[in-house]
C-alpha cells in the first residue's frame, strides 16, 4: 500500500516527466498526460495546474498547457516564483495559496490571506495583485520642466521600484486645478486596459484628482504639500515635509542674524510657496516684525528675478530676501547681481530645499529637504496600498535642516543704514 510520502513522490516524478515533454513538444493537453501516464482526467489536470502555479509553465487556448516563453522577462518571472516561495515557507502554506493571493484570487479564508501578507511583510515581498503589470506611474502634475527637486524624488522613486523589481513609469500631466470632479480627465496611461498597478502624485494636484483615483480604485500615493483646494490628508497616503517648520526656521535665523526688514519672495498662489510663507509669518510675528511680500505670478527662477526686480523699482530697501525655493533663489541673485548689489555685503539672501545651493556664487543658506528620501517612500507607499488594500491610511512628515552657508551675514543698525544707501545708490 503506497504511503502519503511515496504517493508525493510519484506525482513529483510524473511532473518532472511532463515538463520534459512540454520541453520537447511545446504542449500538451490532459488527454495526452491520460493517456501517457495512465492516470485519471482529474490526477492529470490538478498536475498541470501544479505547474502552472509554480510558474513553470503556463494556460494555453483548449485547456492545453504551453512552455514558458524564453524572454527577457523569464528571469524576473523566476524571482518572482523564489520569492513566493520564501513566503510559502514562512507562512506554512502552499506555494499555489500564495499565488493565489498575489493574483488578487477570492478564493482565500481571510485568515491565510493575513498570515501570508504578514509573513511577506517580514520578508520585504511584495505580493500584487496585477503580477501583469508591475508598474507604478510616477505623475508629475502642473510643471512646466522637472527641476532638481523633482528630479530628485523621481530618483528616489525609482531606487525603490528597482530592488523590489517594479518598474517606474514617467509622465507630466495638465489639467485645470479649479475643475470639479466631473470634470476632470485622468492621464491616458490610466484609463487604459492594462493601466498601471498604482500612481506616485507629485508637482502640483487637485482635490479632485484624488477623488478621480479613488474612485477608480487606482492605489496612489502622494506628495501632501502641493494640494490645491481644501482637503483631509488623512484619507491618503502621503508624505509631507516639515516646510512650515522649516521655513519659520529659517526667518528666525535671519532675526538672530540682526535682519529686522525681511521679504517673503514666493507665489503664494502656489501651495508651496504658500506653505512657506505661512511659517515665515509665524516667525516675524513672533518677533513683533512686519511680515513683507513681493509676489510674481510665476514659479522658479523667472519668480525670483522679476519678483526682486519689482522690490528693488518700488524703492523699498531690505536687509534680507527669503526666497520660497533654491531656484527662486537663483533669480534673487541674478536680479540683484545686474544691479550691482552684493550678497551678502548689502543683501543677505536664503532659499529653501537646498538643491542648487552648493553650485551658487555665493553658496546658498538655505533648508534642506530630503527629496530622494520623499520619492522612497512614496513608492514604499504605493506598493504598500497595492498589496493591502484595506490597510488605514499613512502619513509621514519628513524633517527639514538649516544649512548655513555664506549667502547670510550678520548685521547692526549702522550695516543697515549704509547698506540703504548703497541700495538707493545702485538702483537709481
Amino acid at each position: 500500500m503506497k504511503t502519503g510520502r511515496d504517493s508525493r513522490l510519484l506525482a513529483e516524478q510524473r511532473r518532472r516527466k511532463i515538463l520534459e515533454l512540454i520541453e520537447q513538444k511545446g504542449q500538451i493537453t490532459v488527454r495526452e498526460l491520460v493517456e501517457r501516464f495512465a492516470v485519471s482526467s482529474v490526477t492529470a489536470r490538478g498536475d498541470l495546474d501544479a505547474l502552472c502555479s509554480q510558474g513553470m509553465a503556463v494556460r494555453s487556448h483548449g485547456g492545453a498547457v504551453r512552455k514558458l516563453e524564453v524572454s527577457p522577462d523569464s528571469a524576473s518571472d523566476s524571482k518572482e516564483t523564489q520569492r513566493h516561495a520564501e513566503v510559502a515557507r514562512l507562512a506554512k502554506v502552499s506555494l499555489t495559496t500564495v499565488s493565489r493571493i498575489a493574483s488578487g484570487s477570492s478564493h482565500v479564508e481571510p485568515s491565510v490571506q493575513a498570515t501570508v501578507l504578514s509573513a511577506a511583510r517580514k520578508l520585504g515581498v511584495t505580493l500584487a495583485a496585477g503580477k501583469r503589470n508591475r508598474t507604478i506611474t510616477f505623475i508629475l502634475g502642473n510643471r512646466d520642466t522637472v527641476n532638481e527637486f523633482q528630479s530628485k524624488v523621481l530618483l528616489g522613486a525609482e531606487v525603490y521600484c528597482a530592488q523590489h523589481d517594479w518598474d517606474l513609469h514617467f509622465i507630466s500631466f495638465r489639467c485645470d486645478l479649479n475643475a470639479p470632479l466631473r470634470g476632470v480627465r485622468l492621464p491616458e496611461a490610466l484609463m487604459r486596459s492594462n493601466r498601471p498597478s498604482g500612481v506616485i502624485l507629485t508637482g502640483t494636484h487637485s482635490v479632485s484628482i484624488l477623488a478621480a483615483l479613488s474612485e477608480r480604485k487606482i492605489p496612489f500615493s502622494l506628495v501632501g504639500n502641493n494640494i490645491v483646494g481644501e482637503w483631509q490628508p488623512e484619507q491618503y497616503d502621503c508624505v509631507f515635509t516639515d516646510d512650515v517648520r522649516g521655513s519659520t526656521d529659517i526667518t528666525r535665523y535671519l532675526i538672530a542674524q540682526g535682519h529686522r526688514n525681511i521679504w517673503y519672495i514666493g507665489n503664494q498662489r502656489l501651495p508651496w510657496f504658500a506653505r512657506c510663507a505661512a511659517g515665515y509669518r509665524q516667525a516675524m510675528q513672533e518677533a513683533d516684525l512686519e511680515p513683507r511680500f513681493s509676489e510674481i505670478s510665476s514659479e522658479d527662477r523667472e519668480l525670483g528675478y522679476l519678483a526682486v526686480k519689482a522690490l528693488l523699482a518700488s524703492g523699498d530697501r531690505p536687509t534680507a530676501l527669503f526666497a520660497g525655493t533654491d531656484q527662486a533663489a537663483s533669480g534673487v541673485y541674478q536680479a540683484l547681481q545686474e544691479s550691482g548689489i552684493r550678497i551678502p555685503d548689502d543683501i543677505s539672501v536664503a532659499g529653501f530645499n537646498d538643491t542648487i545651493g552648493e553650485v551658487l556664487h555665493p553658496e546658498l543658506t538655505t533648508v534642506r529637504e530630503f527629496p530622494k528620501e520623499l520619492g522612497g517612500h512614496l513608492a514604499e507607499f504605493a506598493l504598500r496600498r497595492i498589496q493591502e488594500p484595506d490597510l488605514p491610511p499613512q502619513q509621514l512628515v519628513m524633517p527639514t535642516e538649516l544649512i548655513r552657508r555664506e549667502s547670510v551675514r550678520q548685521v547692526s543698525s549702522g550695516h543697515t543704514l549704509l547698506t540703504s544707501v548703497h541700495l538707493h545708490e545702485n538702483v537709481l
